[in-house]
């Protein structure tokens, strides 16, 4: 029995622990326990340190198999003879808090403590069993302990002493705990000088380069703080520095660097809540910010941290800092953002004040990307907020401001405006009578509405403004600090309803208002004209603004505007240097990019611009000119109002016959052109230019302009810059890059990549319907248009490409002319003019002298009516008003053209021309010019279609580009797509289609792949899909041109219309010819003329090279004599069944000639060809 009893030991498993609070409320790095078997009290065994859960609890799973000391061996001897206890030796089992999780400076502060015999552990058997300590705050903690006797050791030893100079340390440091401790309890000082104290010795003891260093000032500066947070000790500045000072120490991965970035934070809060510093606010939230990651979900660190007293007042006193647009600033807010994560319920108040510090930034920089962030974030504010959340009426409001006053002014996306309106009046809806801040949105409203009036002019919108603003004065009576803006802002509202629809009454309103809005303002001066009133109160606002003031830019830019207005009546000179002085002063307080600085160089240029219409002198047309050159080029500023100062430039220049006239054209289209880039989508950049509807002329005037400077090739440039910026935006993702796949092939690569990943992006901005995402997808295609952007300087880089996708230079251009002269028509107010381009050489110029604007307007005006007269006659009566109408085409137009081709180029009869027509030229049927004269021998005097062949282009980049596809061409095809019956209520049926494709079939060679699409086959997809799948198109069907969004001009097919848009989509390089037998296929857009926005462009720009369309109806029985002509011509026998697509142009003047007995002139007349 003796031999066998050696051979037992006693082995004890530490399970777990509950309710572990420490009695000093520190937050610990994590808890152990302790086994002390002899009189001396030392240890022989420490378990791990385990982490503290949210719940107070831990699990260790540790085991320890004990063999010492001497004692305790027999006394298990004992047991297992006689299962007796009272003779066991008493052992002690303690629950230690520890500061550290690494290496640990002194035992740590005890949570509980247990004297208890073997015998009482042993009894338990096998099974664990709880053991309770002595409370702490009124809860007993407890263990979850297991013990057993066994036979065989793990070889385990114990923990060893301490040397001496650490057993001093650990002496001092425990002291320190304790009475920390009891100083927590009772808050008696002097334990809580005791304490420091002791840790102040063990501090000095020691040095920097100690291991123990870091654990000794934190010890000290937790005690420290804790004595300031009851007002026991006033120092925090120091404490703040021993916190630091172990945090430095305590790089990342050190184990205890989370505990030290939490004790700092404390620090901070604590001082901040104290004496309000920001500084220390702003960097808790820093520290927050990376103690977070740091700390694992159900940490009992993680929880304090996380608490009402921690995080939670962190982010609410950030939330109350004043908005700092500063880089510093926002990051700090975008910190905050990332405190809140998706379910906290500060994130909308995080959102929003990220928001307004971007939108602050956005007034300061002009960065677009702050102000579209900013709007992502309100998204996400007012999407947190639902029904019912008392805030959702908040950031209801501050979405609404910044997409209608901001984003809208700023690139005038008139969806921004409605959207902006939509989210102000549910706003106002959740703020109802009574509500304390129905006022401020009656106001927002209201400026919307005048907004949107401004643009459009519908009277409802100034009404209900009007009304909304005479609410919002009600509940802003006398004595209220903002009576005065909303007086002003209602007599602006009647100066605008009195300036558009000359309401009388409104302007004498407006005047007392604003007389009363400067009385509350302290400014009001009675007996004053109304200017110099204005001047006097503005020099008084002035003064109010000190040198220092933030908004004294705009006070100064104000008083220089009133100056300027007096001079124009007064011509007293004083008054129009001041206001230039003045702007000189605004500009000299605003940093060089600032987005004020447009206004300070628009009113300087007024300023020059007004005296030089007195006094005449150069230098102030050409100070004027260079304000006008800042301002429009001014980078931070929207590019709007930018264009409108292009605008203006171009005016003045013209007026004044200054020679920065080209100039201002250049700029202009240069702005404009930058400005459409920023729209995803084709119908969006079309909004977008036709929101300067006054300025659809500039094209042809700046062509005039070039002109009259005896600048042909700039013309020519000019007018080809201005004209087709739709189709040029969208088909510089389209241009080949052969040239430069051989030159530089990387590059190549990368420039395709990123133009396919542009086009897929705007495609995805263009279809989602949700705004919040749509805005994601634009955000996401400027970003991936920047990426292209930067490949394309890449390239320009390369020798050879200084001029890849810059405006075509003359050069360029003229290769348009390869294969016969092209024929610009320039219809401007200032005059109208042709432009010869010849195959080789410098252009020429055909003044059109005999006619102008006016005549052109009246002319095309009347040939609608004309033709649908020749409607209702019988085919072989005469068309004398078509014919009158043709006349005039002939001599005003077309035959001084045709003399310089005869006389100056030689051009020989039947040889090939292309028509460009501009502006009133695209709705006159040039190409129909006939003199109608008979000669003395009884022959007919040729007409136009007589001595040429005549095509059309809508540009001349558009030939260009035509003649580039035209070196790859595949094994032709040719489908057949004809629709006679379309979907319920699009149109009458078409008897004759089907037929039509017959007959078409039957004349296309056999050499072709033929296909033919019809009935309830022919519809959307089934008709793109043979656009895409086949070189020669055929299309009989209804065709349709919209008048307000020609994106939409559609042909229609058996379920749904198959839009322009649909086609431009498609990318089909291979594709030749087609022929479109439909209806209005060749119209323009009546808003941007210049643009030649039509369902045959659309082809033309998709990949087909040659097109057929027509300009008004057809008669689809008439049009089939046409067609079969057409066809014949085209696939002439002698030909052998070569598909020849340069043809078609021919085919159609032959085909016209060879019917004219069979259809009427006006259905002859109805057919163009468009392309090479």
């Amino acid at each position: 029995m003796s031999g066998n009893s050696k051979r037992r030991y006693i082995r004890l498993d530490v399970i777990s622990g509950k309710n572990l609070q420490v009695p000093s409320q520190r937050v610990p790095a994590g808890i152990y326990v302790s086994i002390n078997v002899d009189s001396h009290g030392q240890r022989l065994w420490k378990s791990t340190t385990g982490v503290l859960s949210s719940e107070n609890s831990v699990a260790w799973g540790d085991a320890v198999t004990l063999q010492s000391p001497r004692s305790l061996l027999g006394a298990v001897r004992r047991v297992i003879l006689y299962r007796s206890s009272h003779t066991l030796p008493a052992f002690s089992v303690e629950i230690r808090a520890s500061p550290e999780a690494g290496r640990m400076l002194g035992n740590g502060e005890v949570i509980g403590k247990l004297q208890m015999s073997w015998g009482e552990v042993l009894n338990h058997g096998d099974e664990p069993f709880d053991l309770s300590f002595p409370p702490v705050r009124d809860v007993h903690p407890s263990l979850t302990l297991k013990a057993a006797v066994v036979q065989a050791c793990d070889d385990q030893e114990g923990a060893l002493p301490d040397s001496l100079v650490d057993c001093e340390m650990t002496r001092h440091t425990d002291a320190g705990h304790a009475q920390f401790a009891e100083y927590m309890a009772s808050e008696t000082v002097s334990h809580l000088n005791a304490a420091v104290e002791h840790f102040q010795v063990v501090l000095d003891q020691c040095p920097a380069s100690h291991p123990d260093h870091a654990a000794a000032l934190t010890n000290l500066a937790w005690a420290r703080l804790q004595g300031y947070n009851r007002n026991h000790l006033q120092d925090i500045d120091t404490t703040i520095s021993l916190f630091r000072d172990a945090l430095a120490l305590r790089p990342q991965h050190h184990p205890d660097r989370p505990l030290s970035l939490y004790n700092l934070t404390e620090a901070l809060t604590w001082r901040h809540s104290k004496e309000s510093t920001a500084a220390d606010i702003r960097e808790a939230a820093q520290l927050y910010h990376e103690l977070l990651p740091l700390c694992p979900e159900g940490t009992y660190l993680r929880s304090i941290a996380s608490g009402g007293g921690g995080i939670d007042y962190v982010i609410d006193e950030c939330n109350n800092l004043p908005v700092d647009a500063s880089n510093e600033g926002i990051c700090l807010r975008r910190v905050v953002l990332d405190l809140c994560p998706v379910g906290h319920q500060r994130r909308p108040r995080a959102l929003d004040e990220l928001s307004r510090a971007l939108l602050s930034r956005f007034t300061q920089s002009g960065t677009i990307d702050d102000l579209d962030e900013c709007i992502q974030f309100l998204r996400e504010a007012v999407s947190l907020c639902p029904e019912g959340h008392t805030d959702r009426d908040l950031y209801l409001n501050n979405l609404a401001v910044s997409l209608g006053i901001c984003r809208f002014n700023h690139q005038g996306n008139p969806n921004d405006l409605d959207e902006a309106i939509s989210l102000h009046k549910e706003a106002l809806r959740l703020r109802p009578v009574g509500h304390e801040s129905r006022d401020v949105s009656l106001g927002t409203l209201g400026l919307a509405l005048v907004t949107r009036f401004n643009e459009r002019g519908a009277r409802d919108d100034i009404t209900r403004a009007i009304s909304l603003y005479r609410e919002a004065l009600t509940l802003r009576p006398p004595g209220h600090p903002r009576r005065d803006t909303t007086l002003s802002n209602l007599a602006l509202a009647l100066k605008t309803r009195y300036n558009k629809l000359d309401v009388s009454e409104d302007l004498n309103e407006a005047i007392d208002l604003y007389r009363e809005s400067l009385r509350l303002k302290g400014l009001d001066h009675p007996e004053r004209e109304d200017l110099n009133e204005a001047i006097d109160l503005y020099r008084e606002s002035l003064r109010l603004k000190g040198l220092d003031h933030p908004e004294r830019h705009v006070t100064l830019s104000n008083l220089s505007s009133v100056l300027c207005s007096r001079f124009r009546h007064t011509r007293k000179n004083e008054d129009v240097e001041e206001a230039i002085d003045l702007c000189q002063q605004s500009l000299e307080v605003l940093p060089s990019l600032h987005p004020s600085r447009y206004f300070s160089y628009m009113r300087l240029q007024e300023a020059h611009l007004s005296r030089y219409r007195v006094q005449l002198n150069p230098a102030d047309l050409s100070l004027a000119v260079e304000n006008f050159r800042l301002a429009s080029r001014h980078p931070t500023q929207g590019f709007p109002v930018r264009i409108i100062m292009a605008y203006n430039w171009t005016v003045a220049a013209e007026k004044h016959g200054h020679v920065s006239a080209l100039e201002a054209y250049t700029t202009f289209f240069e702005l404009l052109d930058a400005h459409l880039a920023t729209r995803s989508s084709a119908t969006s950049r079309r909004e977008a230019a036709a929101a300067f509807h006054y300025a659809k002329t500039l094209p042809v005037d700046a062509a005039s302009c070039a002109i009259r400077c005896d600048n042909l090739r700039h013309a020519v440039e000019l007018v080809e810059q201005g004209r087709g910026q739709q189709w040029s935006l969208a088909s510089r993702l389209k241009t080949p890059v052969d040239d430069l796949e051989s030159a530089n092939p990387t590059l190549a690569h990368k420039y395709l990549e990123l133009s396919k990943c542009v086009s897929n992006a705007a495609q995805s901005s263009a279809t989602t319907t949700d705004r919040a995402a749509a805005e994601r997808a634009a955000t996401e295609y400027r970003r991936l248009t920047r990426r292209w952007e930067a490949a394309v300087a890449d390239i320009r880089n390369l020798k050879d490409f200084s001029r890849f996708l810059l405006p075509p230079a003359y050069e360029d251009l003229q290769a348009a002319a390869r294969h016969g002269p092209v024929i610009l028509l320039i219809a401007s107010k200032y005059s109208c003019n042709a432009i010869i381009v010849p195959t080789s050489g410098d252009p020429h110029h055909v003044p059109l002298s005999s006619i102008a604007l006016a005549d052109l307007n009246s002319l095309k005006r009347r040939f609608p009516g004309a033709i649908q007269n020749a409607k209702w006659k019988n085919p072989t009566e005469p068309r004398n008003d078509l014919i009158v109408l043709l006349r005039i085409v002939w001599h005003e137009i077309m035959l001084p053209i045709v003399n310089v081709l005869e006389n100056v180029l030689k051009l020989k009869r039947h040889s090939r021309i292309w028509l460009c027509p501009t502006a009133a030229f695209t709705s006159i049927p040039l190409h129909a010019a006939n003199p109608f004269l008979i000669k003395a021998d009884r022959s007919r005097e040729p007409c136009l279609e007589d001595l040429y062949v005549c095509s059309y282009t809508p540009t001349l980049s558009a030939l260009v580009r035509s003649r580039q596809l035209m070196k790859k061409r595949d094994t032709p095809s040719f489908v057949a797509i004809g629709q006679g019956q379309p979907s319920p209520g699009k149109g009458k049926e078409l008897l004759a289609v089907d037929s039509e494709l017959e007959l078409v079939r039957e004349l296309v060679p056999a050499t072709a792949k033929r296909t033919t699409i019809s009935g309830d086959a022919a519809t959307r997809a089934g008709a793109l899909k043979a656009l895409e799948t086949n070189t020669w198109v055929h299309l009989a069907c209804h065709g349709k041109q919209h008048p307000k969004q020609p994106y939409h001009s559609h042909f229609m097919m058996r379920d749904k219309d198959l839009t322009l848009l649909d086609i431009m989509e498609r990318d089909i390089p291979h594709a030749e010819f087609a022929f479109l037998s439909a209806c209005h296929t060749a119209v323009g857009d009546k808003e941007t003329p210049d643009e030649v926005i039509h369902l045959a462009a659309g082809l033309q720009f998709a990949g087909f090279k040659s097109v057929v369309g027509t300009l008004w109806e057809v008669d689809d029985s008439v049009a089939k004599p046409v067609v079969e002509a057409f066809y014949k011509y085209m696939f002439h026998p002698k030909e052998a069944g070569v598909m020849d697509c340069t043809k078609a142009a021919w085919a159609l003047n032959c085909a016209t000639h060879a019917v004219k007995t069979k259809v009427p002139l006006e259905q002859r007349m109805v057919f163009v060809h468009i392309g090479v």
